[in-house]
């Protein structure tokens, strides 16, 4: 499948410095540790890495996009990368209707995506790793016994549940501990996700020394946020970011450029306001990490075009009220256009995918 976005691997030999600060350009978050992540790329040429992602509605600019560049980052620094599709997983959470018959045919279109955002990741898919290993259940079983009642239902914000939910049944309770049980199966150095999966690689940091088992590095990058005007509150655990169940509130990669350029117009993006602004996050963690540079139009009397070369010179601008959100706004839609539609125009979503996703959210 044709690579997009210009992804090339690095024909000069990068040293451990340069490769950490690949891993460590936005979206990125967190790492924990950078002294391990150091040490593990002067120990090993080609570290193995995943990130796992449920299969739970239409993709869009943070699951495909934003996660897409990250593992491409990660690739460009000799790491070889895994999405590991987390079909049973899926089914645990109650998404896709609780249908594995659909998660099934919705993994395919996931399969498809990362493939062609990330041509040089392996995909592997839940099904296939605990058919092919017949130790994983007994190693999950040995993990369960490392985890109490009370941190399993405190790691429960991994799935965007709280441990104060009534409608908690037992298999959920599963999830956390099959989470870490796939990272060590896969023999990994590097575990990748969101934030909002930050409890549970804390958890296995915990727990795998005591089972004397590869303790893997930490990266977590940062989650978009939606669109709509940030909550005031957000509930202790949970990390907001752009929903897949709300078709007002994020970009999705299917969506027309008239649409992208739509929302991002309705955007909340308050004058002179850089917290809690989702059109600033987006102009840094995906515009600034595909192009050099953005240009925005504007009228000779508003103060003529001006280009940025570093989202800090824009963000600055925008602080001082040199940069109006409508002319911001204009700029990045147009090119989150440039962006998204050549994803787009390849990744095929027929009638039938497309309803059944839309009626099993």
């Amino acid at each position: 499948m044709e690579t997009l976005y210009a992804f090339k691997k690095n024909s000069i030999k990068m040293d451990v410095t340069e490769k950490v600060s690949l891993i460590l350009r936005p979206p990125t978050e967190e790492v924990v540790t950078e002294d391990e992540l150091l040490e593990l790329f002067k120990t090993n040429s080609k570290p193995k890495h995943y990130i796992g992602i449920e299969i739970s509605g239409f993709l869009h600019l943070g699951s495909l996009i934003s996660t897409g560049f990250k593992l491409n980052d990660f690739v460009k620094a000799g790491v070889g990368c895994t999405v590991f599709l987390a079909d049973w997983h899926t089914l645990l959470n109650e998404k896709m209707g609780g249908s594995f018959e659909t998660i099934k045919k919705v993994s395919k279109y996931y399969e498809d995506a990362f493939r062609l955002v990330c041509p040089e990741a392996s995909i592997v898919l839940g099904t296939d790793l605990y058919d092919s290993k017949k130790e994983y259940w007994s190693e999950l079983v040995q993990i369960a016994k490392h985890m109490s009642l009370a941190r399993t239902l405190r790691t429960l914000t991994i799935m965007g549940r709280s441990e104060n939910d009534e409608k908690i049944d037992l298999a959920k309770l599963i999830y956390p501990a099959m989470q870490a049980a796939d990272i060590h199966s896969l023999d990994l150095d590097i575990v990748h996700a969101g934030m909002d999966q930050r409890k549970i690689h804390m958890l296995v940091k915990d727990v795998f020394p005591k089972m004397k088992w590869k303790v893997p590095v930490a990266v977590h990058h940062k989650l978009l946020p939606g669109l709509t005007k940030p909550a005031a509150e957000i509930p202790d655990g949970e990390v907001a970011k752009m929903s897949k169940s709300d078709p007002n509130a994020g970009i999705f990669i299917h969506n027309s450029d008239d649409e992208i350029r739509a929302k991002i117009k309705k955007g909340f993006c308050e004058e002179g306001s850089t917290e809690n602004n989702p059109v600033l996050e987006i102009t840094k963690h995906v515009v600034f990490h595909e192009f050099d540079s953005i240009t925005v139009e504007r009228p000779e009397k508003f103060g003529g075009d001006v280009s940025y070369g570093s989202f800090e010179s824009l963000e600055s601008d925008f602080s001082q009220k040199k940069l109006h959100p409508t002319d911001l706004k204009q700029a990045v839609g147009e090119s989150l256009v440039k962006i998204v539609s050549p994803v787009r125009e390849k990744l095929a979503l027929s009638d039938e995918l497309s309803n059944l996703i839309k009626n099993n959210y």
